[in-house]
């Protein structure tokens, strides 16, 4: 590593504009003196001790460059820029950046393993070609939005009731106290060892899903995943193609937003960055790779373009080939990723399912015709586990189907009941028949009941509750063994207390 071992003296300066730090009005305090308090707040919550913030209160805004903050650089482990247009006009905050980098250089660099020691908060919106060159390339916070209406920008507050500011603060504040338990009291990097769990390209979405790939993102980093893209997207084609190909070649899964505005659109072609980003992502078949596409639910799209492309992807083979593509709730899209990166282990096949009296275990997979191909998963895992599946007769004489029905109501150990093609008026019905059964002549009782909630969702099964079966909720990408675990354990609990 290079240079020499340094104790620093300050966590992190605080560099500003002093203009930006002008209350509106009388009394109260200005916005960067307010985002000083609420990161030493919670950075020290987050690493059990108050940090050591510098900001220099004193100088004016004349640009004059102390020679007292030159001597400290080398001994600030951080720099936190708070971008405007008029910290980009000052000469002496462009000094500040740029010596502070150039000290950081002798201290183990401006990036120590794949975190930057430069942070770059965005209070008010600067073309990127007007930026600092040290900074142009790292991803920033940006603590503003831009109104639908007009389409100006708009400060979001460091008030306790701006939700908006508090979760951009709580990432600001996670990352810095992440850089900073990788320095250690000499100021080296610690050494890092392997344990990114992999690393996720979390494709550019539009403005109006800000908020949600903000969320995903903190939630993959939270949980030891490296998200790219790791630097602004380039914004002519040549350049952003051979970054995009960069990215995904490092990535070992894909998660495409759609939205209903169909973005920015590059230099040099008629696509969007959303709709770029998402074909190449379909030309990166190789190494298991594969994409998550996610479509808002309930999505209303005005704009032309973007119906277009949301045809393609539903009807497109090649998408498929590739991709899952997924209208489902955000909690819901969440698990599906973990899910994919991270497979829960299958469930230990048992050397035998519970017999009863000597007998197999039967268990009546319950379902309406046109669910009769779709439960074939579900049938197959069953009878790979040792259990007799029975399905539903479905006779052209509608007599011989119901007695056949009547028949499985009585004899069967258990059952579930499939919920998918059918509406929730025919599962009714199925759920007061399983209440009946006992008038049928079954004399023995359930060792356990089930409704399997399948694919597609709905509304209504959204909804969907009773106390009468378990809730099986089939994962959004499709059938998956662990469902199936919590009505199998009751069958094993069951059996086992009925045999003592």
């Amino acid at each position: 590593m290079p240079g020499h071992a340094v104790k620093f003296e300050h966590d992190f300066l605080i560099s500003y504009a002093h203009i930006d730090d002008q209350a509106l009005l009388p009394g109260e305090k200005g916005w960067v003196s307010r985002l000083h308090r609420l990161l030493e707040i919670r950075v020290g919550q987050l690493r059990g001790e108050v940090p050591k913030i510098w900001r220099d209160q004193k100088l004016q805004g004349n640009d004059y460059f102390a020679d007292t903050i030159l001597e400290r650089l080398p001994k600030i482990a951080a720099l936190v820029s708070v971008l405007s247009p008029r910290y980009v006009q000052s000469e002496w905050c462009n000094r500040e950046l740029r010596e502070f980098c150039r000290a950081a250089e002798t201290s183990g660099g401006v990036r120590i393993a794949d975190k930057a020691r430069v942070f770059k908060v965005v209070k008010t919106p600067v073309v990127r070609e007007r930026l600092p060159e040290e900074i142009q390339p790292m991803l920033g916070y940006e603590f503003f939005v831009y109104d639908p209406q007009s389409g100006r920008p708009h400060e979001l507050s460091p008030d306790h009731a701006d939700h908006a500011f508090l979760t951009l603060l709580d990432d600001l504040a996670y990352d810095i106290a992440q850089l900073l338990d990788l320095l250690d009291q000499n100021g080296q990097a610690t050494p890092r060892e392997e344990s990114v769990k992999g690393t996720v390209f979390l494709a550019e979405a539009s403005l109006d899903l800000r908020e949600e790939r903000e969320a995903i993102k903190r939630d993959l980093v939270r949980n030891g995943y490296e998200v790219l893209p790791d630097r602004p997207l380039p914004l002519v084609v040549p350049e952003l193609d051979r970054f995009l190909e960069e990215q995904l070649q490092r990535s070992m899964l894909s998660i495409h937003l759609i939205g209903r505005n169909y973005g920015l659109i590059p230099e040099g072609t008629q696509q969007s960055i959303i709709e770029r980003q998402q074909a190449l992502a379909v030309e990166r078949r190789a190494g298991g790779f594969s994409s998550i596409i996610w479509i808002a639910p309930g999505l209303q799209v005005e704009d032309e373009r973007q119906q277009t492309f949301i045809r393609h992807l539903q009807s497109d083979p090649a998408v498929h080939a590739v991709a899952e593509l997924l209208q489902v709730p955000m909690e819901e899209l969440k698990t599906l990723i973990h899910r994919k990166l991270a497979p829960p282990p299958a469930p230990a096949k048992a050397a035998s399912a519970p017999a009863l009296s000597g007998e197999l275990t039967r268990i009546y997979l319950l379902c309406d015709g046109e669910d009769i191909e779709t439960v074939r998963p579900l049938e197959d895992y069953l009878f790979s586990q040792g259990y007799e599946v029975i399905l539903p007769p479905f006779e052209e004489d509608e007599a011989e189907a119901r007695i056949g029905h009547e028949e499985n109501l009585q004899s069967c150990d258990a059952v579930i009941v499939y919920y998918g093609a059918a509406n929730e008026l025919w599962l009714r019905r199925k759920l007061r028949e399983l209440q009946k059964s006992a008038g049928l002549g079954r004399e023995k009782p359930w060792l356990a009941r089930a409704i399997y909630v399948g694919l597609p969702p709905t509304p209504q099964k959204e909804r969907f509750r009773t106390l009468e079966a378990m809730l099986l909720h089939e994962p959004a990408g499709g059938f998956d063994a662990a469902a199936l675990e919590p009505f199998l354990d009751h069958i094993r609990k069951a059996a086992a207390e009925t045999t003592v």
